[in-house]
C-alpha cells in the first residue's frame, strides 16, 4: 500500500510541475536582420547645359523648379550673326565648286594645270568644312531638352552673353535618377549588396520601393560612415519629390547563418563563457540546462547559433524557475 502511495504521489507531483512551465519548439532558420535608417532624397546625376556658340540669350522658356519634356526648347540665342556667318560660308562653298568647274573646263582645252585643279578641289573641302561648322553652330544656338526632367538652377538671364564655358541651366532627369543616400556603420555595410531591395517611406508620399545602386569602397572621410545610394523605382513628376527630403529606409537582410530565435523569457542565465543557458526538453525526459553561443540579441529575442546537426529544439519559455 505504501509503495502504491509513493508511485501515485510521484506521478501527481510530476503532473503538477508539468503544468507549471510552458515549452515551445523552435526551428533553426537563416538569421534575418533589419537595418532601419533615415536617408536624404536627391539626384543620382545632374547635368549642366550650355550653348555651343557665343551669342546673346534671346529665349528662356523654363525657370528653377519647373518641369520639362524631352525635346522641349529650353533656351535660344539671338541668331542673326550666326545665320549670316552660315550664309557667307555657304556662298564661299558655292564659289569654290564653281572654280573647280572652270578649271576642269580649262584642262579639257589644255589651258589649265593639274596642280591648279587639285588646289581648287582642296579649297572646296575647306569651304565645305567651314560651312558645316557654321551650320552646326546655328543649329546649337538653342538648348533642346535631352530628357524629361526638372530645372535645378538657372545661371543666366535674357540678354546676357553666352559662351561654351558658361552654364546656362542645371537640370536633372526624373526617370531612374532619384536616389536616397543613407550612412551605414562598418558592421552594417558588410551586410549590404548591390540590387538589394529596400522599402522607403517619405512624408506626404507614402511607401516607395528601391534597390541599392551604389556600395562605396571607402568610408566618408568626415563621418567615417559608409554612404550607400538607393535608387527609387516607378517615380515620376506626379510624386512631386523634392531633393533634401528625409526618407525612412528599411533594409531586410537574410544571412546564411542558422540560428534559433528564442524569446528572452526563456533565458535562464548567461554563464562565465558568455553563452546563453536554457532549459531544454528532449522527448519525455525532464528538462535540462544547455548552453548556446549567442549570435545576436534584442529586446524580444536571443538569436542562438544553431548546430548543423540540430534542426529544432524544444525550449522551456515560461516557468523554468520551477524546475531548478
Amino acid at each position: 500500500m505504501r509503495v502504491l502511495f509513493i508511485i501515485f504521489f510521484s506521478f501527481f507531483s510530476l503532473s503538477v510541475i508539468a503544468q507549471r512551465y510552458e515549452s515551445q519548439e523552435i526551428v533553426a532558420r537563416p538569421f534575418q536582420q533589419s537595418i532601419n535608417k533615415v536617408g536624404t532624397l536627391g539626384f543620382k546625376r545632374t547635368v549642366n547645359l550650355s550653348f555651343k556658340a557665343n551669342g546673346y540669350l534671346k529665349v528662356l522658356t523654363v525657370d528653377e523648379g519647373e518641369y520639362f519634356a524631352a525635346g522641349d526648347t529650353l533656351a535660344a540665342l539671338e541668331t542673326t550673326e550666326l545665320a549670316a556667318d552660315k550664309n557667307a560660308k555657304y556662298a564661299t562653298l558655292l564659289n569654290a565648286k564653281r572654280n573647280v568647274a572652270r578649271i576642269s573646263e580649262l584642262i579639257a582645252k589644255d589651258l589649265g594645270s593639274a596642280q591648279a585643279f587639285d588646289l581648287a578641289k582642296t579649297e572646296v573641302e575647306v569651304a565645305r568644312a567651314a560651312y558645316r561648322s557654321a551650320f552646326y553652330n546655328l543649329d546649337k544656338a538653342q538648348i533642346i531638352a535631352p530628357f524629361s526632367g526638372r530645372v535645378l538652377k538657372r545661371h543666366t538671364d535674357i540678354g546676357e552673353l553666352q559662351s561654351p564655358a558658361k552654364n546656362a541651366l542645371s537640370v536633372a532627369a526624373l526617370a531612374n535618377n532619384w536616389i536616397v543616400k543613407v550612412s551605414l556603420t562598418g558592421d552594417e555595410i558588410a551586410l549590404i549588396k548591390l540590387n538589394q531591395s529596400v522599402n522607403l517611406r517619405i512624408n506626404g508620399i507614402g511607401s516607395i520601393n528601391g534597390v541599392v545602386s551604389k556600395v562605396p569602397a571607402t568610408a566618408n572621410i568626415k563621418t567615417q560612415l559608409f554612404d550607400i545610394e538607393i535608387l527609387l523605382s516607378g517615380v515620376d513628376e506626379n510624386h512631386r519629390l523634392i531633393a533634401g527630403q528625409l526618407a525612412q529606409t528599411l533594409i531586410n537582410i537574410t544571412t546564411e547563418k542558422l540560428v534559433f530565435a528564442v524569446p528572452v523569457s526563456a533565458l535562464v542565465k548567461i554563464n562565465e563563457q558568455g553563452d546563453a543557458v536554457l532549459m531544454l526538453r528532449q522527448g519525455d525526459n525532464a528538462p535540462t540546462e544547455q548552453a548556446f553561443s549567442i549570435h545576436q540579441l534584442n529586446n524580444q529575442y536571443i538569436y542562438l547559433t544553431a548546430d548543423t546537426n540540430q534542426d529544432a529544439i524544444t525550449v522551456v519559455t515560461h516557468g523554468w524557475h520551477n524546475l531548478k
